[in-house]
């Protein structure tokens, strides 16, 4: 994995978009969210609706994306467990991400600087991972 995404587990939270939202309105004296602030799909193939929160989607005291750069925008990856709550299993600074189907799986092509792939310039690096529990793998 490219320096930009940190794996890291974090205590069971009872819903990310609720944990979110109140770190910001915390940190922000106004915190505004778009439509797609928070993305609710199953990543891991599970059978459990998981969350993906996209952090450029937030303005905060008037900035929008207050901590995107040239890099893209913090992304945070929930997976929701059987044991109730959801487990932050990854952060990722991208430009974006697709879910596709691949060769039978469902993964992420996330979209990132060219300097992730070893390239000074040029088009966008895609780096392909799927879900497989709580891991990217």
């Amino acid at each position: 994995m490219p320096a930009s995404v940190t794996f890291s587990q974090q205590q069971l939270v009872s819903d990310p978009e609720i944990y979110e939202k109140d770190h910001f309105r915390k940190v922000c004296d106004k915190a505004e969210f778009d439509d797609n602030y928070v993305t609710r799909l199953d990543i891991n193939n599970d059978g459990l609706v998981d969350a993906v929160v996209n952090e450029g989607a937030l303005t905060c005291d008037g900035k929008h994306g207050p901590d995107c750069d040239a890099d893209g925008c913090p992304y945070n990856f929930y997976v929701q467990v059987k044991e109730g709550g959801y487990l932050m299993i990854a952060t990722a600074k991208i430009y974006g991400y697709d879910f596709i189907q691949r060769f039978g799986n469902k993964v992420f092509v996330l979209k990132m600087p060219p300097h992730f792939c070893d390239r000074t310039d040029g088009p966008q690096c895609e780096m392909t991972v799927r879900v497989r529990g709580v891991m990217f793998v």
